[in-house]
């Protein structure tokens, strides 16, 4: 499979949403890719710190094994929208109970950096099962709230839902809509609240103009860019496995539709993700 690379950044920035640990058959083929090679073909082009994100408990504890020997990986820990009704499903309440005990001690760890992703997605689960997305949702952002961390949200076909429920939880100090996909109006709601805005792929196609827009009225302390690797790929190679290394193509479209250079807008996502982060 033939993927076009780009060239590399005029300053380093940091891919804030990635999964180093998914092999996805479909896009990958017989093989995983190896985190490290990741690691390097992505510094290679200025992608120099990656946050890794855990969205199972398995997934979690890897990802922490993983940032413990790589400097230039920090985690988010949490289970995804779509885990949480499964393990009710699958265990029950004291599974579900134990899976949030589970999430909340990892939290604590020093690699650990976000709790999440969490959130609403609609998109996949039926009306019986929301509740528990919504419990689960609300039980990590207690737990962000506790140890101190930023939330990362992910939301699917649930825009309302998911800021109606911030709003009434009380939203952690820092919080980041990962992989985000509003209009400009939400863009302007979330970023009033101080909330982050964080970019994947999608905002390089053609026909996302709503995102484009968005694009242009967050900002400049409120924007970061991601990967959600290995999805939603940037063009020139969409539809083929995302990496951190083909970051630089959103990253040069995002400076594109604000205006800006490619310089001025990596300072800007350099500094954003370090102050939301932390320095590492």
């Amino acid at each position: 499979m033939s993927i076009a690379s780009p060239a590399a950044l005029a300053a380093p920035v940091i891919d804030t949403h990635c999964h180093l640990d998914i092999h996805d058959r479909h896009l990958h083929g017989g093989s995983m890719p190896d985190p490290d090679t990741l690691i390097e073909l992505a510094a290679a082009v200025g992608v120099t710190r990656i946050v890794q994100i855990g969205c199972d408990l398995e997934a979690a504890r890897l990802s922490i094994e993983l940032a413990k020997t790589r400097p230039a990986l920090v985690v988010g820990v949490g289970l995804h929208p779509n885990e949480a009704p499964r393990i009710f499903e699958q265990e029950g309440r004291a599974g579900l109970d134990a899976a949030y005990e589970a999430i909340a001690s990892m939290a604590r760890e020093d690699v650990v950096r976000a709790v999440g992703e969490t959130g609403l997605d609609y998109f996949r689960s039926s009306e019986e099962l929301r509740p528990i997305q919504q419990e689960s949702f609300r039980r990590h952002i207690a737990i962000a709230k506790e140890v101190g961390k930023t939330l990362v949200i992910h939301d699917r076909e649930s825009h309302q839902d998911v800021m109606d429920i911030l709003l009434e939880e009380g939203a952690p100090e820092r919080v980041i809509f990962h992989c985000f996909s509003g209009d400009a109006a939400m863009a302007k709601f979330c970023t009033d609240q101080g909330w982050y805005i964080s970019f994947a792929g999608v905002v390089t196609f053609k026909n996302a103009t709503d995102l484009h827009e968005a694009a242009t009225v967050v900002p400049d302390e409120l924007i970061l860019v991601e990967t959600d690797a290995p999805y939603l790929t940037p063009v020139p190679n969409r539809g083929k496995p995302n990496a951190s290394y083909l970051m630089p193509f959103t990253v040069r479209a995002l400076a594109s539709l604000r205006g800006v250079s490619e310089e001025v807008m990596a300072g800007h996502l350099w500094a954003n993700a370090q102050r939301v982060f932390g320095q590492w």
